[in-house]
């Protein structure tokens, strides 16, 4: 097992508190589950994230999908960073101020430059597909530090 999923494994339950992401720490999930190439993450639908009519904001959902890919990508322990070239997001259903969230990221496929990911985004209990998108992330040259 790599070094950054033995990290996040210990921090299953916990919030986003320590994450290397400014936007997951304002997201604020708490981590379900985390496995290679996969991660589950729960979110409270809070007012700054929503629209004016008090539902959860279509750019709120993509960046969801866009923090939860990036996460299942940061699992596998790479070397260098990844960018998203791009994010399709398919949306299905709404969540209002107080609701709970569960957002499945995992990844397709890995390639040595490329990699594809999808995340979906569901209510409390999995009842609702809310939102589904997919997403490329390049591999970068920026190194990340030890």
């Amino acid at each position: 097992m790599n070094k950054t999923l033995t990290f996040l494994k210990s921090r299953i339950g916990q919030q986003a508190d320590e994450s290397a992401s400014h936007l997951m720490r304002w997201l604020n999930p708490t981590l379900l589950a985390a496995d290679e190439g996969k991660i589950t993450l729960e979110f409270t639908v809070r007012h700054e994230m929503t629209n004016p009519i008090g539902i959860l904001h279509g750019g709120t959902t993509a960046a969801i999908m866009d923090d939860s890919i990036g996460a299942a990508v940061f699992s596998y322990g790479e070397s260098y960073f990844y960018s998203t070239i791009n994010l399709v997001v398919d949306y299905f259903g709404r969540a209002a101020i107080g609701e709970k969230i569960i957002a499945e990221a995992f990844v397709i496929k890995k390639g040595k430059q490329l990699i594809h990911g999808q995340c979906e985004i569901w209510n409390a209990d999995k009842t609702r597909m809310l939102a589904k998108g997919i997403s490329n992330l390049l591999k970068t040259e920026l190194k990340k530090p030890e």
